[in-house]
């Protein structure tokens, strides 16, 4: 089997059935893994068993201590791909996890926000920065803006297309706004806000990098990804007093319920509750 055929014919469906550009890129990547071992072994996918399914997951979990959410993924994005392309429903529920990781998220105090921004002295990389902890955006909704999404006169940015196939509103700071100027005056982007150096949507990893080198330059010893500083805007923004439904829209979250997991932060931050040790 050929399977950057069946992938091309895969995305081509899903476009049709009006998926977004990142869920698309997320089901392909999933199954595309998979199908590129299955193919060593199989001719066709139909051959493919629910055994070897389960193996591959149990690999997954062993050998890359995958988490449960991309578990979750692999296992949908597979799904999806046989009921797509062969109209073929696969007994695999069993292999979802049973029950989701409760971790509260990993953030940085506004301290340690600040000693990272003074870090990044590379104008395009402190717009990267500061897009990323001043709108609370994911990686894929900061690489897929376009220039025409930023509305300077109202003060927002436009997020199209964001996980779940909506589009959202988020504010544009007035900080946020002299950098980005400054930035579009230095290197002209043409389509999207932030391009490659030879134009076109901007590098993950290169996201990945400017925002590790950051806190690794500014003495900070958590693990800060580019969702560190999505965590640590809807947190600064409750500890401010913003109310979590305004938080939860600025997310694009479906439900009030996964944006209240900020709220074991700085309920407890905020809290004038003692500990027993200072009673002693």
């Amino acid at each position: 089997m050929k399977t950057d055929d069946l992938m091309n014919e895969f995305e081509r469906r899903m476009i049709v059935q009006r998926y977004s550009p990142i869920s698309i890129q997320n089901y392909k990547s999933a199954v595309g893994s998979f199908l590129q071992l299955a193919e060593k072994k199989y001719s066709h996918p139909l051959e493919i068993t629910e055994a070897d399914i389960e193996k591959y997951l149990f690999w997954k979990i062993e050998k890359h201590r995958i988490g449960t959410s991309y578990q979750r993924l692999i296992v949908a994005s597979i799904e999806k791909f046989f009921l797509s392309m062969f109209n073929t429903q696969l007994n695999i529920k069993h292999l979802y996890p049973r029950t989701r990781n409760k971790s509260l998220p990993v953030y940085l105090t506004t301290r340690e926000m600040s000693r990272l921004m003074n870090n990044v002295t590379n104008l395009k990389h402190k717009c990267i920065v500061q897009l990323l902890y001043g709108c609370g955006l994911r990686l894929n909704e900061l690489l897929h803006l376009k220039l025409t999404d930023v509305d300077s006169k109202n003060k927002i940015i436009l997020i199209r297309n964001a996980k779940g196939g909506k589009d959202r509103v988020v504010m544009l700071s007035p900080l946020l706004l002299e950098s980005l100027k400054r930035y579009y005056q230095v290197y002209h982007p043409e389509e999207y806000l932030i391009e490659g150096q030879g134009g076109g949507v901007y590098s993950e990893k290169s996201v990945q990098n400017i925002v590790k080198n950051a806190a690794s330059k500014a003495g900070i010893i958590k693990k800060v990804t580019p969702h560190t500083l999505r965590h640590s805007f809807a947190t600064h923004l409750l500890e401010n007093g913003t109310d979590i439904r305004y938080i939860q829209e600025l997310l694009g979250h479906r439900s009030v319920n996964t944006t209240e997991i900020y709220t074991h932060i700085t309920d407890v931050a905020q809290s004038k509750i003692k500990s027993p040790l200072d009673l002693l």
